[in-house]
């Protein structure tokens, strides 16, 4: 059935998100879900200022006689980076900045790493994946014909930290997840839940050439349950408690450190900049900025007029992209051709596939009524 093209009038979701829903004003759920379920839970303010210092206090004393007092995830991106700045600057905090090289680093990302670590005086842990394993997981994913293509980086960059955490006993672990720039959700159709074992294997079984032996899987059982209630690992989200405003923690980076802004959120990778920069607007028709504007309209850093004017223009260059085109397709070891015909390939989605889905959402409703969720995964 088709479905006539509609735009929210708060936000700039529309219809290319399947799951989307209008009130009679022509007002989505993206909205409406912003201001009923997250803004009430979010946690700045009176109360969550207390929150906040009772768990930076927990975790200074977790730290007392030892070297490190927690553990950071850096990209080299613009939320880990403020995290970084801040947690080490303004809190004293004495993290282990943890960086996971899925052989997809642009210069500006290595660049922006080098310099807060060196300029904050940290250690920095990098775990560089097996790159033919993750060249084969890749290439997997677009053989399946699938939207979310990331799979193989945002699987590793979260498990790897938690093994890490768990192998050397860190309570602590510090996420630059936040609302304020990333409060409107992805569709599920855009972007599948990435560790869902079943999902993930049924694409292995299908398309890898490689046994995989060294790529660091997980279920989520093990970071949702095991780590969190049996191992009492802890994932706190510092940028949820403090008034964090995109520009203004961009130009504090920029004077401080040298830091370089990227064109566009999750562009620290040069894989992620082309696919969600070009190969999902042009074979799905799925535009993240979408959801990104959507979630700097709603926390008022962005006008839906400034969005809707950016979005008249594409994510990637045109002068570069033939360029860019060939740069992954050989670095993944395939041809142009190879590559052009993934592009145009029937597509898939993941209920084509082995999932769980279902049990997904059972577990992400129950988190979202205990309150340890403050938004939830966008249905198909």
């Amino acid at each position: 059935m088709n479905i006539s093209y509609q735009i929210c009038n708060k936000t700039i979701m529309d219809t290319t998100d399947p799951s989307i829903k209008f009130d009679q004003n022509g007002i989505s759920d993206h909205y409406h879900d912003f201001v009923n379920q997250v803004l009430p839970r979010w946690q700045f303010g009176a109360y969550g200022h207390v929150e906040f210092e009772r768990n930076i206090e927990a975790i200074r004393k977790e730290g007392e006689g030892k070297e490190f007092d927690c553990l950071l995830g850096l990209s080299g991106g613009m939320d880990s980076s403020y995290m970084l700045h801040y947690v080490v600057k303004k809190l004293g905090l004495r993290p282990l900045v943890f960086h996971v090289d899925c052989g997809w680093n642009s210069e500006l990302a290595v660049h922006n790493i080098n310099v807060l670590v060196e300029k904050l005086n940290v250690d920095l842990y990098t775990h560089v994946i097996n790159w033919d394993e993750m060249k084969d997981f890749q290439l997997a994913l677009f053989k399946s014909g699938v939207p979310n293509l990331d799979i193989p980086q945002d699987h590793a960059n979260l498990t790897t930290l938690y093994h890490f955490a768990n192998k050397y006993r860190i309570k602590y672990i510090l996420n630059g997840g936040n609302i304020s720039t990333e409060c409107v959700q992805y569709p599920m159709s855009w972007f599948y839940y990435g560790t869902d074992m079943r999902f993930i294997n049924d694409i292995r079984k299908k398309f890898c050439s490689n046994f995989l032996e060294t790529y660091p899987f997980s279920s989520v059982l093990f970071h949702r349950l095991y780590l969190r209630y049996l191992r009492g690992v802890k994932l706190f989200k510092p940028l949820n408690y403090i008034s964090y405003v995109k520009s203004e923690a961009a130009a504090e980076l920029e004077k401080e450190y040298g830091w370089r802004s990227y064109p566009q959120k999750h562009f620290e990778s040069r894989f992620t900049k082309f696919y969600e920069g070009y190969w999902l607007p042009t074979r799905f028709g799925y535009d993240v900025r979408k959801v990104q504007f959507s979630s700097l309209i709603l926390t008022n850093q962005m006008t839906r007029d400034d969005a809707l004017e950016r979005l008249k223009s594409p994510s990637y260059d045109l002068e570069k992209i033939d360029e860019e085109f060939k740069y992954i397709a050989t670095k993944l070891g395939i041809s142009v051709d190879e590559l052009t015909k993934y592009l145009h390939m029937k597509k898939y989605y993941y209920w084509d596939y082995k999932n769980s889905e279902k049990l997904f959402k059972l577990g992400a409703l129950f988190l979202n009524l205990i309150g340890v969720e403050k938004t939830k995964k966008r249905n198909k």
